[in-house]
C-alpha cells in the first residue's frame, strides 16, 4: 500500500462493513493480482484447487486454536450473514416439531431474529428490555428456560444499542445455547464448550462482508428436517467441507488472515480482550466525566467493547458533531437511523490512536458547545 494511499485513510469507525488491520491490507494488496505460487489471483482460482483448499483449512484451524474449538464441534463457513442464520437456526432445530425456541431480546438484531424464526414453529421471547429502550441485558433470574426448550437464543452484543453481555446468559446443560456473535466474534475469548451453535457474519469484526462463520455442535447437525431446501440444511455444510455450493473465496482468504494477524501479531485473544477493555474505557470514561453534555445509552455493567452509543444535548448538535469529526479524519460516527446520537465502532482493527483522537475531539466539543 502507497504511502499516499496509507496517509490519506481516516480512523473509521463504521458498524460493518468496518475497519480491518492495516497489515492485513497491505498482505492482501501484495497477494491480489498473483497469490503467491498460484499463478494467478485467488478471484481466479478454483475453490477445489490445492492453493484455496489450503487457504480454507488454515482459516479453520486458526481460528479452532484461538478459540478452543473441539472436534465436537464443526467449523462452516456460510453465506448470508445474520440474516439467513435467523430463519436457518429455526428452520433446523425447530421445523417438524412441537418445541419452543426461546429468545432473550436486548435490541435490533434480536428482535429481528425473532420475526423470522416465528415462520418456523413455537417461539418465546422470554426477555424483552423494550421497556428501558434496550439498554441492558438480563439478569440471572429475570428470566426462566423451558426444560424442553428446543434452544435460547441470544445477541452478544447489540451493534445499535451498544449493549453486550459480560458473559454467557444462564442456560441449563441439557438446552442449546445460541449466539448471534457477528459484532464481537473473536473480540475475547469464548467458552465454546457452553454453546450449541454460534455464528457471525464476518464483516463487523472478522474480515469482509460475504462469509458468516458458524460454530456448531455435531450432534445438533441431525435434527435438521428432511424437509428442508438443501442449502438450508447445516449437515450438508459439513459433510461437503463448507463446500456444498462454491464458498465465498476471497472473503475466507481475508477472514483466515484476520485470524493470523490475531494469533501471531495481537498474541491471541486474552491479549485482544485486554486492548479492546482499554479503548473502550478511554471513550466510557471521557463520557462519563461529560455526563452533563454526552450520555451513554447503555448502562454501565453492560456496556459494549464495541460500539459506544451515546447522545448529545440536541440533533442540531449530534449534526455539527459528526461533520466536525469528519474533518479531523473520524468517519462514521452517525448513529444508527433507528435511535440516533453517536455510535463509535471500536472493533479489534481501531487502533489506540483513533480512540484517543475521539476522546479528545469529545472533550473540545463538549468545552466549546456544552
Amino acid at each position: 500500500m502507497s504511502v499516499t494511499a496509507t496517509a490519506q485513510r481516516a480512523f473509521n469507525f463504521s458498524a460493518g462493513p468496518a475497519a480491518l488491520p492495516l497489515t492485513v491490507l497491505q498482505q492482501v494488496q501484495e497477494e491480489f493480482l498473483c497469490l503467491p505460487g498460484a499463478g494467478a489471483s485467488l478471484l481466479e482460482l478454483s475453490h477445489r484447487g490445492k492453493p484455496f483448499v489450503s487457504i480454507m483449512e488454515d482459516a479453520e484451524a486458526t481460528l479452532r486454536s484461538l478459540l478452543g474449538v473441539s472436534d465436537d464441534y464443526a467449523v462452516l463457513f456460510l453465506q448470508g450473514g445474520a440474516a439467513l442464520q435467523f430463519s436457518m437456526i429455526p428452520a433446523n432445530l425447530l421445523r417438524g416439531t412441537e418445541m419452543t425456541g426461546q429468545y432473550l431480546l436486548t435490541g435490533s438484531w434480536g428482535k429481528k431474529a425473532i420475526v423470522e424464526a416465528r415462520k418456523e414453529g413455537n417461539i418465546e421471547a422470554i426477555y424483552d428490555a423494550k421497556d428501558s429502550n434496550y439498554d441492558h441485558v438480563p439478569r440471572p433470574g429475570d428470566y426462566q428456560v423451558r426444560d424442553d426448550a428446543a434452544y435460547l437464543y441470544y445477541c452478544s452484543n447489540e451493534t445499535i444499542q451498544g449493549v453486550q453481555y459480560p458473559t454467557e446468559p444462564d442456560c441449563p446443560d441439557s438446552i442449546p445455547l445460541i449466539s448471534d456473535a457477528s459484532s464481537d466474534f473473536l473480540c475475547r475469548p469464548l467458552p465454546i464448550d457452553k454453546y450449541g451453535l454460534i455464528y457471525a457474519c464476518a464483516q463487523k469484526n472478522a474480515g469482509p462482508a460475504g462469509v458468516t462463520v458458524v460454530v456448531v455442535r455435531r450432534d445438533l447437525l441431525e435434527r435438521g428436517s428432511e424437509s428442508l431446501p438443501g442449502y438450508l440444511q447445516y449437515r450438508n455444510h459439513e459433510a461437503g467441507g463448507s463446500m456444498w455450493n462454491t464458498p465465498p473465496t476471497f472473503a475466507i482468504y481475508v477472514l483466515g488472515k484476520v485470524a493470523r494477524w490475531l494469533a501471531d501479531d495481537i498474541g491471541g485473544l486474552e491479549a485482544m480482550e485486554k486492548q479492546n477493555r482499554e479503548k473502550a474505557q478511554v471513550l466510557y470514561d471521557t463520557i462519563d466525566a461529560n455526563s452533563g453534555f454526552y450520555q451513554g445509552h447503555a448502562k454501565p455493567e453492560c456496556r459494549s467493547l464495541m460500539n459506544v452509543t451515546f447522545t448529545l444535548p440536541n440533533d442540531e448538535l449530534q449534526t455539527q458533531f459528526v461533520d466536525e469529526a469528519a474533518q479531523h479524519s473520524m468517519v462514521s460516527l452517525k448513529g444508527h437511523r433507528s435511535v440516533g446520537g453517536i455510535r463509535a465502532s471500536i472493533y479489534n482493527a481501531m487502533p489506540r490512536e483513533g480512540v484517543e483522537t475521539l476522546a479528545n475531539f469529545m472533550k473540545d466539543f463538549a468545552a466549546k458547545n456544552g
